[in-house]
């Protein structure tokens, strides 16, 4: 191991570890709380969706919480019990908020679900192996949370050749992953054989840092004659850093606003390895944790495994804690992790350490002074970042400079701070302005969204526009075109046809001579355009026979236009109408009387009233000079109900048997009745109809 090259990052500090604290006994079984809450969002990205309701049971294992999109991760019930609540419950944060959660009171039977294992992991395919590490509901525990599956689904142009394994575990105080890899060498190792099957890197990398002896002698061995690289790294902070570590371990840098997948290499926590070996082979999802209970405040610090959803305040009792002597409560390390406003957060999956401090033991900080430019915190920076000036442009809120000098590849380490001898609080800046710079690139999203969505829907109401815009003139200009050879069609020569405004009752043979006089003018049209357009005799012969043809109908019209009797005068109509009215209602009154059993007087006067009105129809008739219409009666014969009755039967009998027949089960007995009642039918039908 001596000869392996090893390279550096730049700056880097080296705090007092503090590990002894917690990493001198072995990992303890917390005690099974009384009630668990577990916040949907324990991971980067989408929060899970509840698939339980309140009041049901639920298993140890059993899912409780789906993923709710590709960045998003599972929730299992890590006890049996019962869902007491779905809602807003305290969350591990420095502001204290509440955040969405599943609670569920245990039964304290601990009793498991049915889980699905697989001793051999080979015979999968690479596609169901990462369902099932997806549906595990794994995401890193190395503090950052990114859902696990999502990370090992590398784009298609990214080929893995490196896969790292990060156990330096460089934070102060925490020691969860020193009694992880002391312990459960032999899980862990075979976690990251199943990491190897899956993505098939070139090489193995395992990084620890050498303050860990313990550690790397047992990874070691469980290692045996597997190809994995055991890398021994010099304890410096933040050399667990995934950028930090992948230089240490390569000599190569990762792009800035990149990730390691940009260059081919993969990292991985050993917790998070130890979580797969668990899901894959055993079948179990993550529902607990690791977590090293440390800090001066307790009696007993000590690594346990706790349930997901755990109360702080109920581990750190366990580890006899003294609240008298607690100045505050952080979760994660001292350099990194974050103040938690009261006791009675649940532990999540990111939460590796609870550190219960004094105040002689972790003094605050003095009151922060002006920047006297030492420029000590560039030299420590593990990105090689210019932090005095990204606190300048902090504070002038100057984001596109912030951005220019790579604001985002800060990792928040603390180590900046950690040198200031002005004590400013530098990560806090940072935090602050990643914040707000992604609250208004989001808004600018937003806008942007919104501009684009508006200008697509005018581009549509545009187009729609165009587009009945160009109906129009085509109707438009169809109507002009049918029009025009209206026009053409009915245009006469000399302008000898009839009178502009002819007499509206024409006699059937004037209407005749009319049509053919129009029919000859229309076929001399279109034989002068013959003719105009091919000079033959032929044609000249026949447009001059038309021409004849057309003068000949033109005279036949006019000469029987002026030898018609005069039209009837327009009072003729009118009087025509009213006797026809008249002579309706006449009608109509006798009707209503004869139905009415009127006495014969007045029956006789309205016969002869509808008399009257029938000569004076008559009359008005050979005054309009309109023929009489021919008056046809017909006697209609009684109604035959009974032969109503006998065809209704029938239509009835041929409808049941129709459906009986089309009915693949129908009874046999069934269909013989149904066709006895149809020959009944008919035959009734037929002997009536012979009478």
């Amino acid at each position: 191991m001596s000869d392996v090259k090893l390279w550096d990052f730049h700056g880097g500090i080296h705090p007092p570890e503090r590990k002894a604290l917690s990493n001198r006994t072995p990992i303890q079984p917390a005690p099974l709380p009384a009630r668990l809450v577990l916040p949907l969002g324990q991971h980067i990205g989408t929060p899970a969706e509840p698939i339980v309701a309140v009041g049901e049971r639920v298993l140890k294992g059993q899912p409780i919480a789906a993923a709710s999109g590709r960045l998003s991760a599972p929730l299992h019930a890590p006890t049996s019990g019962t869902v007491g609540f779905i809602g807003l419950q305290p969350y591990p944060h420095v502001s204290g908020m509440l955040a969405p959660a599943i609670v569920i009171d245990s039964d304290g039977l601990d009793e498991w679900t049915t889980l699905e294992s697989c001793a051999d992991y080979r015979s999968l395919e690479p596609a169901l192996l990462l369902e099932r590490i997806r549906l595990a509901g794994i995401s890193g525990l190395g503090g950052a949370g990114f859902p696990t599956a999502m990370k090992l689904t590398a784009r298609p142009q990214e080929k893995i050749h490196t896969l790292i394994i990060n156990g330096a575990e460089c934070e102060p105080y925490i020691t969860a992953d020193d009694r992880l890899m002391r312990e459960r060498a032999a899980e862990l190792v075979v976690g990251i054989e199943i990491l190897a099957w899956l993505i098939r890197p070139e090489q193995v990398l395992i990084g620890i840092e050498d303050n860990k002896p313990e550690a790397i002698d047992a990874m070691r061995t469980a290692i045996g004659e597997r190809p994995f690289g055991l890398r021994v790294l010099p304890t410096k902070y933040p050399s667990g850093g995934e950028k930090q570590l992948v230089e240490i371990l390569t000599g190569q840098q990762v792009p800035s606003g990149g990730l390691p997948a940009d260059i081919g290499m993969l990292c991985q926590n050993v917790g998070t390895c130890a979580a797969i070996h668990d899901a894959v082979l055993l079948g179990r999802p993550l529902i607990s944790r690791i977590v090293t209970l440390t800090g001066e405040a307790l009696a007993r610090p000590m690594n346990v495994e706790a349930l997901l959803g755990t109360p702080v305040g109920e581990l750190l009792a366990f580890a006899g804690l003294d609240e008298t002597r607690m100045d505050r409560l952080i979760m994660g390390g001292p350099m990194m992790g974050l103040t938690l406003p009261s006791l009675d957060v649940p532990l999540v999956k990111t939460g590796n350490c609870l550190l219960a401090p004094t105040r002689s033991e972790l003094p605050p900080p003095p009151a922060a002074l002006p920047c006297i430019r030492c420029g000590a915190c560039a030299d420590v920076c593990p990105a090689s970042l210019l932090p005095q000036q990204l606190h300048f442009f902090t504070l002038g809120q100057e984001h596109e400079q912030l951005k220019a000098h790579n604001l985002f590849d800060c990792i928040e380490c603390g180590a900046c701070a950690y040198v200031c001898p002005s004590s400013l609080p530098l990560v806090q800046y940072y935090r602050a302005a990643k914040a707000e710079i992604r609250e208004l690139e989001q808004k600018q999203h937003k806008a942007e969204h919104s501009r684009r969505r508006f200008e697509l829907r005018q581009e549509r109401l545009r187009k729609a526009e165009e587009q009945k815009e160009a109906e129009r003139q085509a109707r438009a200009e169809k109507a002009a075109r049918t029009k025009a050879v209206q026009a053409e069609s009915s245009s006469v020569p000399h302008q000898e046809v009839l009178p502009a405004n002819p007499a509206a009752g024409l006699s059937d043979h004037q209407k005749r001579l009319k049509i053919e006089a129009s029919m000859a003018q229309v076929a001399l049209k279109k034989a002068e355009k013959q003719l105009a357009a091919h000079v033959t005799a032929e044609l000249e012969a026949q447009v001059a026979e038309l021409r004849a043809a057309a003068e000949a109908a033109q005279k036949a019209l006019a000469a029987a236009t002026a030898g018609a009797p005069a039209a009837a005068p327009a009072g003729a109509d009118a009087a025509l109408k009213k006797a026809k009215i008249e002579l309706a209602m006449k009608r109509a009154e006798l009707k209503k009387a004869e139905k009415a059993d009127a006495d014969e007087t007045e029956l006789t006067r309205l016969r002869e009233a509808l008399a009257g009105a029938e000569r004076n129809l008559h009359a008005a008739e050979e005054a309009s000079d309109k023929p009489a219409p021919q008056l046809v009666r017909t006697d209609k014969r009684p109604l035959d109900e009974k032969l109503r009755a006998l065809k209704t039967e029938l239509a009835f009998a041929r409808a049941d048997l129709r459906k009986l027949e089309r009915d693949e089960a129908a009874d046999p007995p069934a269909l013989e009745s149904a066709r006895t009642r149809l020959a009944e039918a008919e035959r009734r039908l037929a002997e009536h109809q012979s009478e």
